[in-house]
């Protein structure tokens, strides 16, 4: 495993020290995991179960029934 070292202000060692103990995990282990959460690359499952769930939103024709219609394009 990897070891990286970063320099931070002594205030937010001591939130990041306490955050820690309270979930009652490393100092490692709470920033690595608040790294990988901001790094990964897909959607949330939060954001997976809203798909679908706006029964109100309109369809493509609603959206499209007021646009009127194209005129004649001029020839080339």
């Amino acid at each position: 495993m990897a070891q990286v070292t970063i320099y931070i202000p002594n205030d937010l060692e001591s939130q990041i020290k306490a955050m820690a103990s309270s979930l009652n995990i490393s100092i490692s282990k709470f920033i690595s995991t608040i790294l990988e959460e901001k790094v990964k690359n897909e959607w949330s499952s939060n954001s997976r179960k809203l798909a679908g769930v706006w029964n109100d939103f309109p369809t493509l024709e609603d959206i499209r029934a007021n646009q009127g219609n194209d005129i004649q394009r001029e020839e080339f």
